[in-house]
């Protein structure tokens, strides 16, 4: 029988770019890494490779003509007001791994073709208010009393230049406001926002699929199959994944007290899994690189290390066995042990996830910035920068499924060393258990 806990979803602001080049190759380069992913063994691998050298050979020809819109005249290096923006590799960076009120995945043309997501508001004075972002027109227009804060809005009507004592912008990108008649926004109006982000959906989408996912394998031991039978259909991938997380997970740092803490574990894992393989998918969203999600799934394996404690636990914590000169030296660092724990939890996942997709948006901005120095030396780079994003997309393939594996062993190890004891302690859990090697 699999048991489920899961969390309430949490989400933060993000960004947007209009930059319609950079976004294409975006959308078209992750795309081919996601059919480079999924690539089969067999008679069909050689063909199936002929084909995606065609794509990326086709890719070749077309990026350098995106890379580069160099003006034509004898001032060529002097930027006209129609021109593009220049490109800003970590604005741009920022805008894809955070969190927004859309899934975007290309712009074509003028045109982004994105998925819009609930907005959910509340002001004393408007009270509710629910539509779709949608309505805001990527910040151009205001909807219902308010707006959604977009950098051009804020240039054309010099909003950026307002600031506060400390010399930082009073106006946030991507904030909304609520606004007067005139469309422009007003500071001191309180805006309650409840909206469904891109972190908060696709959360959402992850505990459907972890819930499908269990329930759906839980039928099927009821009725039988992979007990008196052998197992049929998804159930042969997800069994073997639910006993590894058991014996080497489970078992292996929490003795016979394992079943306990099952229902965590696995929660844990899959959920931590599904997300990080739903954010390589272009234009979805990075959750776990969200430092705001990896804090609640640390909260709660901090909550469950404190009540998985007992008197042992605080014994060493306050009385450590060691000489008295020595104890007002080890109590505070034994005391600061029990939060540098969680910490650590929190940081790996969000340090790990984050800086591949931050790694590969790194080198498609590298086609650019070469790209607009040289056009030459845009084509000859390309093909380099692409293959480096395509390696560290195969790497980040593993480390989705070794960072779900790496949080729920350490969440295991802190619950395991929370109730262990000495070795005169024969009430420990898990205390007369075999070692495992």
């Amino acid at each position: 029988m699999t048991y489920l806990a899961w969390s309430s979803a949490v989400w933060s602001g993000g960004f947007y770019t209009s930059n319609k080049y950079f976004h294409f190759a975006i959308g078209f380069g992750r795309s081919l890494l996601i059919f480079a992913q999924n690539l089969k063994t067999g008679m069909l691998v050689r063909s199936v490779k002929s084909l995606l050298v065609a794509v990326f050979s086709l890719s070749l020809l077309i990026s350098p003509l995106l890379l580069v819109a160099q003006p034509e005249g004898e001032h060529h290096t002097e930027v006209t007001k129609g021109e593009q923006e220049k490109l800003d590799p970590a604005k741009l960076i920022i805008e894809h791994v955070s969190d927004g009120h859309e899934f975007h995945f290309v712009t074509i043309g003028h045109k982004p073709v994105s998925i819009p997501l609930p907005v959910i508001l509340y002001s004393p004075e408007k009270g509710f208010t629910a539509f779709m972002s949608s309505a805001f027109h990527h910040g151009h227009e205001a909807h219902q009393g308010y707006r959604l804060m977009s950098e051009s809005f804020m240039k054309d009507h010099k909003l950026d230049e307002v600031k506060d004592e400390k010399g930082k912008s009073v106006y946030k990108n991507d904030k909304i406001y609520a606004v007067d008649d005139a469309g422009m926004p007003i500071l001191d109006a309180k805006v309650y926002d409840f909206s469904l982000t891109r972190n908060a959906t696709q959360m959402l989408i992850s505990v459907f699929l972890l819930i499908w996912l269990m329930t759906s394998i839980a039928k099927k031991y009821k009725k039988g199959i992979g007990q008196n039978s052998a197992p049929k259909g998804f159930q042969n991938a997800i069994e073997p994944i639910i006993t590894f997380v058991r014996d080497d997970v489970g078992k292996a740092n929490l003795g016979h007290s394992h079943e306990k803490y099952m229902p965590l574990l696995l929660t844990v894992f899959f959920f931590i899994l599904i997300n990080n393989l739903i954010g390589l998918i272009p234009g979805t969203a990075n959750v776990t690189g969200n430092i705001s999600f990896t804090a609640v799934l640390g909260l709660i394996s901090f909550v469950v290390i404190l009540f998985s404690t007992n008197k042992h636990f605080w014994g060493h914590i306050f009385n450590p066995p060691v000489p008295m000169g020595v104890k007002p030296i080890l109590v505070p660092v034994e005391i600061l042990g029990i939060f540098t724990k969680p910490f650590a939890l929190i940081i790996r996942l969000f340090a790990n996830m984050i800086s591949g997709h931050v790694i590969i948006l790194a080198f498609i901005c590298l086609i650019f910035i070469f790209g607009a120095m040289n056009t030459a030396l845009g084509w000859g780079t390309s093909p380099f920068f692409i293959l480096l994003a395509v390696f560290i997309y195969v790497i980040e393939i593993l480390v989705a499924f070794l960072q779900a594996y790496i949080f729920a062993n350490l969440t295991a190890v802190f619950i395991g060393q929370a109730f262990e004891g000495g070795h005169d302690h024969d009430d420990v859990p898990g205390h007369g258990d075999s070692v495992v090697i």
